[in-house]
């Protein structure tokens, strides 16, 4: 993979030392002329050849074969768009667009011209996820009841909000908000483990017209699922799955799902821990490369599946904003 970044936000800059491990070759990253001096000094850091302020230039570079869009939420249509028209594969962060219809072209858009598309959320790639999805599955709770996924975490950025400094992640031109900043982990945690809701309901909490907290419910046959995430505030972030037989508890967010107890009827608690990585982004880079490198399309179309669950969910979601 040779991998042009689009954005130089927090993100990126969190991202920059785990592409690197996986030894991925990085030809170019673009951000606005107002980054130029943050573009110069992270190309300089992590030997990045090639820095633009114009995403049509670092589009035309030959040696770029995929490129990671990072950039505020409401971009991300357009940005994937341009690149599969420039002919380059795409890994998109989350949430992959702002509406389900988008989503659906730029799928479309991919298969047409034979090139990868894949979203970037981190907890589908978890060693520890994919262990909690086979336990689920395999009926060792027995009948699931109960699922409840909350992440809340008092934002950096919500006292300046409150003051009227509004950044991209509150700004309700730029799809901010918890669903689509927060809420976005504990819907792919849950759609991986049971599918398709039948009915979706989001109940917000609005300040300066966006949601700072909110409770979706995703409603299934006999299964109540909750998923419930705040920039306002703190709590203990968590998630557990209750069934018949046992329950599985994590006490960590759903992003980085970093260990989980499961208690069994008349049983110690026990704890396990199978992520690969420290850092929570390594195994999804870890699998973009593999996918990208071999050209796996059955692999991005099960994914580019499950991706399309959760954006109809958000679709549905945001009418209740």
């Amino acid at each position: 993979m040779n991998l042009g970044i689009l954005g130089a936000g927090m993100i990126v800059q969190e991202a920059l030392p785990v592409i690197k491990h996986q030894e991925i070759n990085i030809e170019g990253i673009c951000a606005t002329p107002r980054s130029v001096e943050k573009l110069a000094k992270l190309s300089k850091e992590y030997a990045i050849a090639q820095y633009y302020t114009s995403y049509e230039a670092m589009l035309s570079n030959e040696k770029i074969d995929t490129i990671y869009v990072a950039v505020p939420n409401t971009m991300h249509y357009e940005a994937c768009k341009q690149a599969l028209l420039a002919g380059k594969h795409v890994i998109c962060e989350k949430p992959f667009t702002v509406e389900y219809s988008d989503l659906v072209e730029l799928n479309k858009l991919a298969t047409e011209k034979q090139l990868l598309l894949v979203e970037a959320i981190t907890n589908q790639y978890l060693e520890n996820y994919q262990l909690i999805k086979e336990i689920v599955q395999q009926g060792e709770l027995g009948d699931i009841k109960v699922a409840i996924a909350n992440f809340s975490q008092y934002s950096s950025r919500y006292d300046k909000f409150l003051e009227g400094e509004i950044a991209p992640a509150f700004n309700p031109m730029m799809a901010g908000g918890s669903l689509m900043d927060l809420n976005v982990y504990n819907i792919h945690f849950l759609v991986g483990l049971f599918g398709k809701p039948e009915s979706v309901e989001y109940k917000p909490v609005m300040e300066q017209d966006v949601d700072v907290s909110g409770i979706l419910s995703l409603n299934y046959p006999n299964l109540g699922c909750v998923a419930i995430a705040s920039k306002a505030c703190n709590c203990d972030t968590h998630a557990q799955i209750q069934g018949t037989l046992g329950a599985i508890i994590l006490k960590r967010p759903t992003n980085e799902c970093s260990s989980f107890e499961i208690f069994r009827k008349n049983e110690d608690p026990e704890v396990y821990n199978v992520n690969k990585y420290e850092h929570r982004m390594e195994s999804e880079f870890a699998a973009f490369k593999y996918i990208i490198d071999t050209k796996d399309y059955a692999e991005a179309a099960k994914r580019m599946d499950h991706s399309l669950i959760v954006m109809e969910i958000i679709t549905a979601a945001r009418k209740f904003l």
